[in-house]
């Protein structure tokens, strides 16, 4: 061009994107319009209708308490359903999603109790039908806000016809499911130990148990050895067992001349369970050695020639615990367990009460050994005090050795009235503070001189969930569930019993997501005790059954068994709901004329909470018109916490019922922590809200979070995660506003068969062919990271960074060529795919994006399913090909930012590089391609041979890139520098332009 020439503005014929989509998403002012649209245009109503004839896919919500506001948590776990379902949904499946709400049990129970006790009203004198219904009432409250809380998370489904726990139709089958337990033998009362909750004055499931440090005081006790079990027998309880003098024992072996001051020191830190010992167990395996006192200091308990037997790796600190220096004890031998088990031992309180006390008052019975595998040699001294009323273990060994149970502890922790020293004492105070029962049995054994140390320590201990009071183990009459009990019921496909059903349904019927999540389930339900049913209080559905008066609970005609009963109390709960039981006239009613109503008590437990949840599967999944054809979820998706709650008592509650698991697969998530991996606390003020984040960024924000984590392990969430979860969406959406830009007024006349289009165009289908098999791969198997981050790398690496990058110059400055119809083809097939395999993830943003392009009054992204991509896009000759152009290309991009950053140039346009390839059929291949387009330079030479010594090299000896400037003038349209520009009709332009401008 000469320089007399003047330039020209020709920024008005460049074909520049054009779209209204913003920059900035605005989501929390216009998620809410979304929202209401698809409820206006019934959405998930229409895909209910589209999906007719399909093959179902039901993921089964697991129900959450209808109690308080969202927290990060609930909307982790409801995302990802969300993202589930609408994913297999677009993959070609009915995917269904019914939501629920668990409202029945104690947490909605306290919450009432409360209140009563902040107005001083004694909840004991509310009629129990009115106190129930102000637990409906809470409870309704509840599930309407987090109703509207979860809708704002996008989440779809049946919210105006959602399941409850506390529909009468619900507690009907509830009722039915527990009668069927009751028909098949499964159900018993029983006693043994249970969690127990003192303040709340019931039994806890292990899922409503947390574990929490407190303080408490560490004992060490001696129990002395009275005789061998030869010698003495089983002795009847309440039998005086006198110490036998020297002369009369009889010598174990000459160290061991006889029991005379031998002791054996237990440690435990539940001292208010010594006045419930019946036995001692120790470890068959672990090394124990018999020592003796040979000094003490002055503030010490011990006394100078008494000997110990302890566990040998525990001795140095159980004997430092009782002041003893290394010189003041010695080893005298080992002993063996079939000596510990010949032993038997005098309770530290024998004798302490007089002769006149009833049997049952008195601590006179004897204290026998036994071997138990749960003992170890970790902590203590090797040797467990055994309280069969207090602990699993116990328990077992109580029951296998024919010990006695005892008594002495009441519903409210407190010591029996009449139990000697210690009546009235308490455990736990009404306030969830520690009583003073610990105390008064340590000052006991003090005064008895049976205490030789005591320690204040922090352990981590029970407490229970709701009142984060602590519980303790204690022996209560209940309801169980045997799940060992061969059931006789006819389905025995997979088992006689529960359990047996249970671990085979865990092996052959269910996919695991992750895979550990069998181990897991597996191992529990494999070691489990019976189930306890029972809860002592009022908010739930009762154990609808009856007991025969004056029947032990193991007579054969205990419990009534009657089909036409149950049927009444059906009827009665379908029209009324639970709270017929409780009305007054509730036993003369289910059992006049087929029964005597006085020969009979009625029942007034409730159920666990969880065998109300571990239900829904038959009021859900078999009874709704929208459930599961064949009563089985497709999945179950939860916390990892439910492996011991919804999972554990849905997979026995249904191997009770129907047989086998009520779920084909099961898929767990991790926990929310904040960004530093600590565990969320109000107290600590490190929690994030779901609104906080949704007045903020956005809901779909929050679902990027979800998407980009992996989710089977715990999550991290915080302000600056958050701030890089927007960062990624804001480069994302930059790239589909790209493609809105760029595709404006494209028509079908405009589109261009794949066999006719560029090898870069060819190669951006063979990516999308892939991409379909990793996004549909990666959806089915849950993997949504999986699927986020090939997309997300695709959009901002393959497409951003490169496709678009190259292609940009064509799209704005072609005119009608047969590249850029290629080009505006390809951006097509990518916005149809992009924006539906994104849709299950951010549901705003790729309605938001759909609209632009598809506008219209009932147009959605979310009626579309993932688009067939055709075999034939893939190349994978084709792609084997570019991987290596754009290596090549790679190293001429670096070349020109060496230039770019010394400021030789400005813009890669300016040069001209010449690229020197030794490979000749590489150096072929790259003069065969227009490397000057995809480089974005104005031109650029390619030479087979050695690059020369002071060419540019990146990674590959083999290839140089030699810098020149581009020569000629720069077109005034497309900015290239060529020879050409100025010698066209139009002033300043090169060929290609002069010819898009005609």
């Amino acid at each position: 061009m000469c320089a007399d020439t003047p330039a020209v503005d020709y920024k008005d014929t460049l074909n520049l994107p054009e779209t209204e989509f913003p920059m900035r998403a605005g989501l929390p002012q216009r998620e809410p319009g979304w929202l209401a649209r698809w409820a206006e245009i019934g959405v998930y109503e229409r895909l209910r209708e589209k999906a007719e004839g399909r093959k179902p896919f039901t993921l089964h919500d697991g129900p959450p308490y209808a109690n308080g506001n969202l927290h990060i948590g609930h909307a982790l776990n409801k995302i990802l359903k969300d993202m589930v379902v609408r994913s297999q949904q677009m993959s070609g499946r009915d995917a269904r999603y019914i939501p629920g709400w668990d409202c029945h049990g104690l947490p909605i129970e306290w919450k009432i109790e409360e209140a009563y006790r902040g107005r001083g009203q004694d909840k004991d004198k509310v009629d129990v039908v009115d106190f129930r219904q102000e637990c409906r009432r809470f409870a309704e409250g509840w599930i309407d806000v987090q109703r509207e809380e979860f809708k704002r998370l996008g989440i779809t489904g049946t919210w105006d016809k959602p399941y409850l726990t506390m529909d009468f139709h619900a507690e009907r089958v509830i009722a039915e499911e527990f009668q069927k337990f009751l028909m098949n033998g499964a159900l018993y009362q029983g006693s043994k130990p249970v969690m127990w909750s003192p303040v709340e004055k019931t039994a806890l499931a292990e899922a409503e148990v947390e574990y929490h440090d407190r303080q408490t005081d560490a004992v060490w006790v001696p129990f002395e050895v009275v005789g061998r079990r030869a010698q003495i027998g089983f002795r009847a309880v309440g039998e005086t067992i006198p110490l036998l003098p020297d002369e009369q024992a009889t010598p174990v072996d000459p160290h061991w001349p006889s029991y005379q001051g031998v002791k054996i020191i237990i440690w435990t830190t539940t001292p208010w369970t010594l006045p419930q010992n019946r036995a001692i167990c120790f470890g068959p395996d672990i090394s124990y050695g018999l020592y003796e006192v040979i000094g003490r200091p002055q503030e010490s308990w011990v006394t100078i020639g008494h000997r110990y037997l302890i566990a040998d790796r525990l001795a140095p600190e159980a004997l430092a615990a009782m002041r003893l220096e290394p010189s003041m004890h010695r080893r005298l031998r080992d002993v063996t367990a079939e000596e510990l088990a010949s032993l038997t031992c005098a309770h530290p309180l024998r004798g302490a009460v007089d002769l006149s006390e009833p049997e049952a008052n008195r601590w006179d019975y004897p204290v026998p050994l036994f071997p138990g595998d749960h003992v170890t040699d970790d902590a203590g001294t090797g040797f467990v005090h055994t309280a069969p009323s207090h602990g699993d273990d116990d328990f077992e060994i109580g029951r296998k050795h024919g010990l006695e149970m005892t008594w002495n502890i009441l519903d409210d922790s407190s010591f029996r009235a009449d139990l000697p020293f210690f009546a009235g004492e308490q455990i736990i105070r009404p306030n969830g503070k520690p009583g003073t029962a610990n105390k008064v049995v340590i000052d006991k054994l003090v005064e008895l001189g049976k205490l030789l140390a005591r320690k204040r320590i922090t352990i981590s201990d029970a407490h229970s969930w709701r009142s984060k009071a602590p519980v303790i183990r204690l022996n209560r009459p209940q309801w169980f569930a045997a799940i060992d009990k061969p059931l006789g019921d006819g389905m025995d496909t997979y088992g006689e019993t529960i359990r047996s059903r249970a671990l085979t349904s865990i092996d052959q019927l269910v996919d695991w997501t992750p895979k550990t999540g069998r181990n897991r389930l597996y191992s529990m339900i494999e070691a489990r005790p019976d189930w306890v049913l029972s809860r002592q209080r009022a908010w739930g559905v009762p154990l609808t059954c009856f007991t025969k008066k004056g029947a032990a609970p193991s007579d054969p005609d205990y419990l009534l068994r009657d089909a036409s009963v149950n049927a009444r109390i059906l009827d009665a709960f379908e029209a009324e709901g639970a709270d017929a039981w409780y009305k007054p006239d509730a036993k003369a009613r289910f059992l006049d004329g087929l029964h005597d109503a006085d020969a009979y008590d009625q029942v007034f437990d409730i159920l666990d909470v969880w065998f109300d949840s571990g239900s829904t599967h038959a009021f859900v999944l078999r009874d709704r018109e929208d459930g599961s054809e064949d009563g089985i979820a497709d999945l179950y998706l939860e916390g990892t916490d439910q492996h011991r709650g919804w999972f554990h008592s849905s997979m026995l509650q249904a191997c009770g019922t129907i047989g086998r698991a009520p779920y084909r697969g099961v898929l767990t998530h991790g926990f929310t922590l904040d960004e530093k991996g600590m565990k969320m606390s109000k107290s600590i003020g490190n929690t994030v809200a779901p609104q906080e984040v949704i007045d903020q960024y956005g809901a779909d924000i929050l679902r990027l979070w979800v998407a980009q984590s992996d989710y089977t392990a715990d999550l991290r969430i915080g302000p600056e995660i958050l701030k890089g979860v927007a960062d990624s969406y804001r480069r994302l959406r930059n790239t589909m506003r790209f493609l809105l830009g760029s595709l404006g007024d494209v028509t079908a006349a405009d589109r261009v068969d794949p066999a006719d289009m560029p090898e870069l165009e060819r190669w951006v289908l063979h990516r999308l062919s892939e991409l379909d098999e990793t996004v549909r791969k990666g959806y089915a198997a849950y993997d949504f990271q999986g699927v986020f981050q090939a997309l997300f790398n695709f959009a901002t690496t393959d497409l951003s960074a490169f496709y678009f990058d190259i292609r940009k110059d064509a799209l704005y400055c072609d005119g009608d060529t047969p590249r850029r119809r290629a080009a505006r083809t390809v951006l097509e097939m990518l916005f149809e795919r992009l924006t539906t395999w994104l849709a299950p993830v951010l549901v705003f943003t790729m309605e938001e994006v759909w609209l632009e392009r598809h506008p219209g009054d009932t147009s959605s992204v979310h009626l579309q399913d993932f688009p067939e991509t055709p075999e034939a896009w893939r190349d994978e000759a084709l792609a084997s090909k570019w991987a290596e152009i754009r290596r090549v290309r790679r190293i001429v991009t670096a070349a020109l930012e060496v230039q770019r950053r010394d400021k030789i140039i400005g813009a890669s346009l300016e040069a001209a590089p010449l690229v020197q390839i030794a490979d000749p059929a590489l150096a072929a291949t790259i003069k065969a391609t227009d490397m000057a387009d995809l480089c974005i330079t104005s031109g650029l030479s390619v030479m087979q041979g050695e690059p020369q010594d002071d060419a540019f090299r990146l990674d590959d000896p083999s290839i140089g890139v030699v810098f020149h400037k581009a020569e000629g003038e720069k077109c005034q349209r497309c900015w290239q520098i060529l020879p050409d520009v100025g010698s066209h009709a139009h002033p300043g332009v090169c060929a290609r332009c002069d010819a898009a401008l005609g």
